[in-house]
């Protein structure tokens, strides 16, 4: 079985579209509405600078996915990557799909010249996200994010 990772396209939309839902339903009890989270996922396909999705793809099927956001650090003088929108398709887990992808974007963030680090968010209660996470070689940066978030 080889997992090849790839650029999403915008044929790629309703897949990232059905994923995004499922994992928001999963992990935090949400539900996305679905003219919202289609029109965020064709904009950042539109342009690369809101968002790169990556898809990991099994014969031709995509089976994971994760999407790459910049944040600029000036204490640091370079840009951190983000890490958003993981989803593999739950028969794929623990079988190296996410790990696939995130070496994929951890060579390029090594590659770039501008880049000083990969960071992510992850649910408190997701003990198994997190352990996965470690074992990458992650490890908690000891900050709480906070949000106040607007409805358009």
């Amino acid at each position: 079985m080889a997992i090849v990772v790839r650029q999403a396209q915008q044929e790629d939309a309703a897949t990232l579209v059905a994923f995004n839902q499922a994992m928001a339903e999963e992990t935090e009890e949400k539900r996305l509405e679905p003219e919202l989270i289609e029109a965020g996922v064709k904009a950042a396909l539109k342009d690369p600078q809101l968002g790169r999705y990556f898809v990991a793809c099994v014969d031709g099927e995509i089976v994971g996915q994760m999407m790459q956001t910049r944040e600029w650090s000036d204490w640091r003088n370079g840009m951190v990557w983000w890490i958003q929108s993981v989803f593999v398709v739950p028969g794929w887990r623990r079988r190296g799909v996410f790990r696939t992808l995130y070496d994929h974007l951890h060579r390029q963030a090594q590659t770039a010249q501008d880049v000083v680090g990969l960071r992510l968010y992850v649910e408190r209660e997701n003990e198994v996200a997190q352990a996965t996470y470690t074992q990458l070689g992650m490890c908690t940066a000891g900050y709480v994010v906070m949000e106040e978030m607007f409805s358009k």
